[in-house]
């Protein structure tokens, strides 16, 4: 007899945020999706050590091996881009960790402002922590929601910086 458990242990957890940033599409482009090897240690304040594996180029398959502090613990990973569609979509997947992130641009029409959305997924939940599924949510939504902050911030920064030169 098969024990049923009332929850999908293959479920993916995910969690999505979506900011406005005053920029063109291009320019918010180069930032999170070909800039994405040099920008990515700059809006992801939680890493300790990050290193492109195949160069700086970004490419579908290109890899890069990256060290997080998640609760007091490093926690290490390797992932590969997984889409790269520029102006509009790069997506990131987890070769050794279960997860994708996903960083989506459009804008109304081709003008500012550009909508950027991250959403992030863990694929699968080990079947011990489903119980801290809520928890985990709660957590990643918080994660997205500075994520999208972060990279506002920082396009916004480098946008103010060179109108100033």
């Amino acid at each position: 007899m098969q024990i049923k458990l009332p929850f999908d242990a293959n479920r993916p957890v995910a969690a999505e945020a979506s900011i406005e940033i005053d920029q063109p599409l291009e320019q918010v482009f180069e930032f999170v999706g070909r800039g994405f090897f040099d920008n990515y240690p700059k809006w992801a304040t939680d890493l300790v050590d990050f290193e492109p594996l195949d160069g700086k180029e970004v490419f579908v398959g290109a890899k890069a091996k990256q060290t997080r502090q998640d609760g007091g613990e490093e926690v290490e990973s390797v992932f590969e881009i997984a889409e790269y569609q520029p102006l509009t979509k790069l997506a990131v997947q987890g070769l050794t960790q279960p997860y994708r992130q996903s960083y989506l641009l459009q804008t109304e029409g081709g003008h500012p402002p550009t909508r950027l959305t991250f959403r992030f997924e863990f694929l699968k939940l080990e079947i011990f922590m489903r119980p801290f599924e809520k928890l985990i949510r709660c957590a990643i939504e918080d994660g997205a929601e500075n994520t999208v902050e972060q990279i506002k911030n920082l396009i916004s920064f480098k946008s103010n910086t060179t109108a100033q030169i």
